[in-house]
């Protein structure tokens, strides 16, 4: 895409990864492995740190509920988001997902001062 060119920037010092897509779109669905290869494999990011979010538009059919995703994208989170019925559920999820992102931070640091001490 035209954005490419942008991407290292937006990667830099990154601790998660949030891929939001239309699980209706075909295409979608083949973007975001681009988009997980890019944005958490090169990183390295853990599969933790990533959150797919799959939108559902109003009035969208609800048979994408059970979406089957291929590997390697089928060991993420995955949280269907449709705000007309649940937007409670999502905020959750979000402060699920934020908070674990948090934990990870944490322990990371903790281990880099330690081998600065040791």
């Amino acid at each position: 895409s035209r954005f490419e060119t942008c991407w290292p920037a937006l990667m830099k010092d990154s601790h998660g990864v949030i891929i939001i897509f239309n699980p209706e779109l075909p295409s979608h669905l083949k973007e975001i492995e681009l988009w997980y290869s890019c944005f958490v494999q090169q990183q390295p990011l853990l599969d933790s740190q990533c959150l797919l979010v799959a939108h559902h538009k109003p009035g969208s059919a609800g048979d994408t509920e059970n979406l089957s995703l291929a590997s390697p994208l089928n060991k993420l989170k995955l949280i269907h988001s449709n705000l007309e019925e649940d937007p409670e559920d999502v905020r959750m999820e979000f402060i699920k997902y934020f908070r674990s992102i948090i934990t990870i931070i944490n322990e990371t640091r903790e281990r880099e001062e330690m081998s600065i001490i040791s």
